[in-house]
């Protein structure tokens, strides 16, 4: 006789906690094997992809795309540029901020670490990216919501904040 469901087997958090958990359990083993924990995955696919879309971004752009505080972005960023895969430049137009470049180094593994977080999606989430619009739609929004002052969801590129 299967016993009901109830307490916290009730939750969706429960289970999107889990979820991601194993989700990430699974990400974290193939980054290991490019040198790269989490959040320094984060940062650079961050850098990369801004760059890639607008030109050098600012500390404080990657960590609004990333969903990191300023501080452990700003560790990771000297962490990554130490490892030679990005590069610092003080922003020629405001001298508070700091300007992040991907070197080729960053491009190659940030481009593999990529290869590796779409192949963990497609195991959890399916080949077909529509199969998964509404799971993206809710997490999005979800994400949206995030009360921590200074951080939000991360925008599509192009459009307005």
């Amino acid at each position: 006789m299967t016993r009901p469901e109830s307490g916290p087997l009730l939750s969706p958090g429960f289970w999107l906690h889990h979820a991601a958990l194993t989700w990430r359990a699974e990400l974290d083993g193939r980054l290991r094997t490019l040198g790269l924990t989490h959040t320094q995955f984060m940062v650079l696919a961050s850098a990369s992809w801004l760059e890639h879309v607008e030109g050098p971004p600012t500390q404080q752009a990657v960590a609004d795309h990333a969903g990191s505080d300023r501080m452990m972005t700003s560790r990771v960023i000297r962490a990554l540029a130490d490892a030679g895969f990005l590069e610092r430049h003080p922003d020629p137009d405001d001298a508070r901020a700091v300007r992040v470049a991907v070197t080729a180094a960053g491009r190659d593994v940030a481009a593999r670490a990529v290869e590796q977080a779409q192949a963990v999606d497609r195991l959890y989430f399916g080949d077909d990216p529509a199969d998964s619009a509404e799971m993206r739609q809710a997490l999005r929004a979800m994400a949206g919501r995030r009360p921590a002052a200074g951080r939000t969801a991360p925008r599509s590129v192009g459009s307005t904040p």
